[in-house]
């Protein structure tokens, strides 16, 4: 039976209850986390005014992979609930909150027209991470929200418009200052070199695969990546680049980062790990000089570790937290695996990480 609240608003009946189709179908999808070399180029307010430069990021897809689950709920209720998250989130669904804590989920969820549905996430890599978590449970969110529009008669999205559609979500709920290489490394899987070209008409990014599936093997033996322990929290060292962009204080260093960006791409499509490692060295160089408080205590003994073994060694996102991830020479990379599990073992939480890189993207 149709809850009364369902038909408060007439404009409203354009949504459709998911229940039914639930109940006999569940729907599932899944997408990878990353590691980057070149974020934050990727929001759109620094790389439209630099086209000329060609703005770049290197990503990582890892093994490490987020899910999503769609089980039938009331009609016009949507409810969401994620594992490494306290509380559940439950609302009619013509009052969604689009500012909480699940807001970008609940705008997924709309943008497609549907209630009656809850969202359950469970993720292999831990929470606040820095492993692009939010952005790659909208990603599966959308695939699966895609699945059941077909099985209500609408056409599949496609990766491209999974990508369109899971950006343009996030960018609107934290008011334009989301970039897109997070999504991007969820839909597409593997070692990507994106260049992005917001000013363009057909598409903000022009994809490169770097390596093949045998590429990709390989890589994952020169590659390592831990968990600080730390939670990480995004937006205050977001903001902090921005403002240092766009008043011109720091552009230059980003400006050298880029070209690093896209000499670590190549050697990297070359399978020089040496050559890579040494590239990672020099990106990070520049980060701690932009901005040396996107490093903590952990995460900096851990990169210093890495360099003295004659690794490359970077934080994923925006650190301050979350995640770190080295690459260099196969013998050098187990050695160091001994030495961050040995720094990382009395910290609650923190570990190195068992992945390698995932050529699936969203499925």
């Amino acid at each position: 039976m149709v809850s009364p609240s369902v038909n408060r608003n007439p404009a409203m009946s354009l949504f459709s209850s998911a229940r039914k189709v639930l109940e006999h179908r569940r729907i599932e999808a899944s997408a990878p986390c990353r590691v980057d070399s070149g974020g934050t180029w990727d929001i759109r307010s620094m790389a439209l005014p630099m086209q000329p430069i060609e703005p770049l990021t290197l990503n990582i897809a890892l093994s490490l992979r987020t899910r999503v689950v769609l089980l039938p709920l009331e009609d016009g209720m949507v409810k969401v609930s994620s594992e490494g998250f306290p509380g559940t989130e439950a609302y009619d669904f013509q009052t969604v909150p689009f500012d909480s804590a699940f807001g970008l989920f609940y705008a997924a969820v709309s943008s497609f027209g549907f209630h009656g549905l809850e969202i359950r996430i469970a993720s292999d890599s831990p929470s606040r991470a820095a492993l692009g978590g939010s952005s790659t449970a909208l990603v599966a969110l959308i695939k699966a929200l895609s699945k059941l529009a077909v099985l209500t008669g609408k056409a599949p999205l496609s990766q491209k418009d999974i990508l369109h559609l899971s950006y343009q979500v996030e960018d609107s709920t934290s008011s334009g200052k989301c970039g897109i290489q997070d999504q991007a490394a969820a839909v597409f899987g593997g070692v990507n070199l994106w260049r992005w070209r917001f000013g363009s008409r057909h598409s903000p990014y022009e994809r490169t695969l770097l390596l093949d599936r045998k590429g990709q093997a390989e890589l994952s033996e020169h590659l390592l990546v831990a968990f600080s322990g730390k939670s990480h929290v995004s937006a205050r060292i977001n903001q902090g680049w921005l403002e240092g962009f766009l008043s011109g204080e720091t552009r230059a260093e980003w400006v050298e980062a880029n070209q690093i960006v896209r000499r670590l791409a190549q050697a990297m499509a070359g399978c020089k790990w040496d050559r890579a490692a040494s590239l990672l060295r020099e990106e990070m160089a520049v980060r701690r000089a932009i901005t040396p408080d996107a490093l903590i205590p952990v995460t900096n003994r851990l990169i210093q570790q890495a360099e003295e073994m004659g690794c490359g060694a970077r934080f994923a996102g925006a650190g301050a937290g979350g995640s770190v991830w080295a690459l260099g020479r196969k013998k050098r990379i187990q050695k160091l695996r001994s030495l961050w599990s040995s720094a990382l073992a009395p910290i609650r939480g923190a570990a190195v990480l068992d992945c390698k890189v995932e050529s699936r993207g969203v499925c």
